[in-house]
């Protein structure tokens, strides 16, 4: 897959040359451009921090979780779902699918390598990318090209809110919760009412738990299926032929007759449609499978913004106090392409690249990103096509004026 250069620099680090691209991140977005890389016999490396493929997936999402679109807009290229695998795949069928993903494309991650910068050398052009292994050793990849695959979800954002940290009971980020189970009987405060918000709440309702989901925003609340077809299915269809205002219309026109005016219980929507404000600003819409039910029975309380902790209790921007046990933070997760990447011309200071969809996985200097797009699975599994597919052009060009590629490899790497 690679080769070595069996030299050390004055740091004491290991400098390996790659006779490809490297690809941080060995999550979907990274096994899906490796999947696409190996089909035209291009060599690469992939970079994991964590012990294994899709953690985020394996180590950092609650046990109930589901693919929430159908299966069919979920799969990576050049391998379906098997048959038999629901429309909506568990968290467990999902990682056995990748897991069989980098089976069948013979993808194998150099494990527990954090990447602590990646820096393009001007005198050589050439990317040098170090990380730090968890024994501690230090690794320099070197390479032409370099795929950004750690996604958009990499880190859970926690907010600073007043008084949290007197807080004495439990508070954890969704990326850490499990199950309702251990919660039976307490006061739970949710804090979001995204996708996780509104599914952990359900979880701890299903545990007998008592929820207190907080809805700060407006957030559009769409069914998962619309007349036993899936919701987002149905967008699609409508997108192809209408314009967006138009689909957004027929769309909440559907979800008014089917979850009817949930304004009233404290869930406000926003002045633009679904399909605008995701097209616009990237915000996903949630998708109910059941959370609503039990916001209507009281089961769910919805709750406005916090004022400020105490500790034992929140106190809400309504003036009314609420005592609680623990704290579950449902607010997002971001990308951490900043905190390595020692590059400001292709990604924007949110660590998302400038271009916008579907122009955003390339930059210059043979950077590339997948999983950016805000679009789930699919979006990035359409970025793997592209990048392979213009790594291939590269790649052949190369193979042409291999003497002289060489022989400039060479030179930069005996300076070490």
């Amino acid at each position: 897959m690679f080769s070595f250069s069996c030299q050390t620099d004055f740091c004491g680090r290991r400098c390996v040359w790659v006779n490809g691209p490297v690809i941080v991140g060995a999550g979907p977005s990274g096994l899906a451009v490796s999947a696409c890389l190996k089909e035209q016999c291009i060599p690469f490396v992939v970079i994991e921090r964590a012990d294994c493929i899709a953690s985020l997936w394996q180590k950092r999402t609650y046990d109930r979780l589901k693919l929430h679109l159908p299966k069919k807009f979920c799969q990576l290229p050049k391998l379906p779902f098997p048959e038999d695998y629901p429309e909506y795949p568990t968290k467990k069928q999902f990682i056995t699918y990748l897991e069989n993903y980098a089976q069948k494309f013979d993808i194998k991650p150099q494990f527990n390598e954090c990447v602590q910068s990646a820096k393009y050398d001007e005198a050589c052009q050439l990317w040098r990318v170090v990380t730090v292994s968890t024994s501690g050793s230090e690794t320099e990849y070197i390479c032409q090209m370099l795929v950004v695959a750690t996604g958009e979800n990499a880190e859970g954002v926690v907010p600073e809110i007043d008084g949290l940290e007197e807080f004495s009971g439990e508070v954890i980020h969704a990326k850490d919760y499990k199950s309702g189970q251990k919660y039976t009987g307490k006061k739970v405060l949710v804090v979001g009412c995204g996708n996780s918000g509104m599914e952990l709440s359900l979880d701890l309702s299903n545990h007998n738990a008592k929820p207190s989901m907080v809805v700060r925003s407006s957030v559009h609340v769409l069914p998962r299926e619309i007349m036993g077809k899936s919701t987002f299915d149905l967008a699609m269809m409508l997108m192809k032929w209408l314009p967006l205002w138009l689909a957004d219309k027929i769309l909440l026109m559907l979800t008014w007759f089917i979850l009817g005016n949930i304004q009233k219980y404290g869930v406000k929507r926003p002045s633009l449609g679904p399909l605008e404000l995701k097209n616009h600003y990237g915000k996903t819409p949630v998708l109910d499978i059941g959370a609503l039910e039990k916001i209507r029975s009281g089961e769910i309380k919805v709750v406005p913004g916090i004022k400020t902790f105490n500790s034992n209790s929140v106190e809400l921007v309504n003036g009314e106090t609420l005592d609680i046990d623990s704290v579950v933070l449902a607010t997002g997760y971001c990308s951490n392409v900043l905190f390595w990447l020692q590059e400001t011309e292709f990604f924007a200071k949110n660590g998302f690249p400038k271009t916008p969809f579907p122009n955003g996985w390339k930059g210059k200097r043979g950077l590339y990103a997948s999983g950016f797009t805000r679009r789930g699975l699919a979006g990035a599994s359409a970025d793997a096509v592209k990048i392979s597919q213009d790594i291939g052009k590269v790649w052949n060009e190369e193979l042409k004026q291999k003497k002289k590629k060489v022989h400039t490899h060479r030179r930069c790497i005996s300076t070490f």
